[in-house]
């Protein structure tokens, strides 16, 4: 029988105790053009894939201002809003774009600011319920970046704020202005330069949403662990890798992204693979190994 992709099987999480939502979400960084720069190849498309994803049980979209820049958030406002209800959008500020694939990190008050409100004006929404900064601008002084969001959230712009490829002190040096409901990073089966973060997520009921979530490098090859593991539950290799980090944590928040309905569909089934311990612990160790092959690789 045809298995039918369904986020809604992947659980859910609170984010910062009072917004519950499916734990597979959506990330809406590739309904961009190349480079995440302009519009999408296949505006048609990217629209289709949007239409899709509350259809799949999907109620938390990960986008930012810089996707396109603004594309991203133009395309989830003009075809989801109004959205349905319980429905999250989260969306993030702090970097200023100038070209294909160039990303500089601006954390001026101004700059924050002016990214909240315009992006409530792209999502068509009156408050943010998940705003992240998408990094720490190290030019500018990191409590007038807190400080600034920390007003912009008692002003009711803001629900709910997370960070985006931080360290636990920078974590612990922001919970001084304000609740962090959510961190981003970078992890996957075989990045693992996380690991500490997420366990301290874990241990304090931090959402952690994990970018490029679907790399498994050479575990994905043919007779690798993850096609292995794929061919058994009849899925895509991709939704393996999904499957393995929903396990990892409770706190896990996957957001993969693609532009097309077909490889939405087959992210989706990540939530309906549930791996055996042993299954997880063969990943789990595969994955590390692969990590630290990287990390002596890179230092010689």
């Amino acid at each position: 029988m045809e298995r039918l992709p369904d986020a809604r099987q992947s659980g859910t999480f609170t984010i910062g105790g009072d917004l519950t939502v499916h734990r597979l979400g959506f990330g809406a960084m590739r309904i961009t053009g190349k480079g995440i720069w302009g519009p999408p190849e296949d505006p048609d498309e990217a629209r289709r894939t949007l239409k899709r994803v509350p259809e799949l049980g999907i109620d938390f979209i990960d986008t930012a201002e810089s996707y396109g820049p603004y594309i991203s958030e133009e395309l989830i406002g003009e075809v989801l809003a109004p959205y349905p209800r319980g429905m999250v959008i989260a969306t993030k500020s702090g970097l200023a774009r100038h070209g294909p694939d160039i990303w500089r990190p601006i954390g001026r008050k101004e700059f924050l600011r002016q990214g909240v409100i315009l992006s409530m004006r792209r999502l068509k929404v009156e408050r943010i319920d998940l705003w992240q900064l998408h990094r720490i601008d190290a030019r500018t002084q990191r409590g007038e970046q807190f400080e600034e969001i920390a007003a912009m959230q008692k002003e009711g712009l803001i629900r709910h704020v997370g960070l985006s490829e931080v360290t636990v002190d920078d974590i612990q040096e922001a919970q001084k202005y304000f609740r962090v409901a959510t961190v981003q990073n970078l992890y996957n089966l075989v990045n693992r330069q996380s690991e500490a973060v997420l366990e301290y997520c874990a241990q304090h009921g931090i959402g952690f949403i994990p970018w490029y979530p679907l790399a498994a490098g050479n575990l994905s090859r043919p007779g690798g662990a993850v096609d292995e593991i794929a061919r058994k539950h009849q899925v895509p290799p991709a939704a393996i890798a999904l499957a393995w980090l929903l396990k990892r944590s409770p706190v896990m928040l996957p957001i993969p992204g693609t532009g097309k309905v077909k490889h939405l569909e087959e992210n989706t089934l990540g939530a309906n693979v549930t791996l055996t311990d042993e299954e997880f612990r063969t990943l789990d160790a595969e994955g590390k190994a692969a990590w630290k092959a990287q990390q002596v690789s890179g230092r010689s």
